[in-house]
């Protein structure tokens, strides 16, 4: 089948305003819950933007290990591309895609790094193997082969032998804070449903909400 005749009809029941929470950080959790519980694999998965040094908006898959009101969190190396692009340009996009329930929330806002602590506190969370390939892998750098990650892996096994593995200085997290989320429910016809939140500042808890045509 050719990209072009591919097509799903949309079948679902839609959305209306007064089924949203009026806390778009509620509203989000809520179709989080109902991912998980549908079996979308990783329900987490994010698509993030950031914008790099040509202009050329950048995107690609992240985890979210946090998302409340201080905004949606996810960890990386400190030094790989898009924590280069986060320090030069700290705003970002947010697309999380539910497609087994036909919804997407799209969210855009500022960043900033998380505190040492929580940084130290989710790293001790990690599995070990997770752990020490923070501490193995030069994000972002150009290697030869896939033997530098093993010789680079087995380096710090060995040197964190017997000893708790600590969180490597050039890896934490980032925090977007957003000043708006959108949500998007398919329906038939192509005619969806979307509900933009937004908020003049990072600082205010009144949230704006307003339809969109599809």
């Amino acid at each position: 089948m050719s990209l072009q005749d591919r097509r799903i009809q949309y079948e679902t029941a839609g959305l209306e305003r007064n089924e949203l929470h009026d806390d778009p950080f509620v509203q989000w959790n809520a179709w989080y819950e109902q991912a998980a519980s549908a079996g979308v694999a990783e329900p987490n998965a994010m698509s993030v933007a950031t914008i790099a040094d040509n202009g050329i908006p950048d995107a690609r898959i992240v985890l979210a290990r946090q998302v409340d009101s201080n905004g949606l969190v996810f960890y990386t190396n400190y030094t790989s591309d898009k924590s280069a692009q986060l320090e030069a340009h700290p705003v970002a996009s947010a697309v999380f895609s539910w497609l087994d329930l036909h919804r997407q929330v799209r969210v855009r806002g500022s960043v900033r790094r998380v505190s040492d602590t929580q940084s130290d506190e989710y790293f001790a969370s990690r599995p070990r193997d997770s752990q020490l390939g923070a501490w193995a892998s030069p994000q972002s750098q150009v290697i030869s082969d896939r033997s530098v990650l093993v010789e680079r892996l087995e380096q710090y096994r060995k040197q964190f032998e017997g000893a708790d593995v600590p969180r490597p200085p050039m890896w934490g997290g980032w925090v977007i804070e957003p000043i708006a989320f959108e949500f998007w429910q398919g329906r038939p016809s192509r005619l969806h449903d979307r509900f933009r939140y937004s908020r003049s500042t990072i600082a205010s808890t009144a949230w704006s909400i307003e339809r969109l045509a599809p």
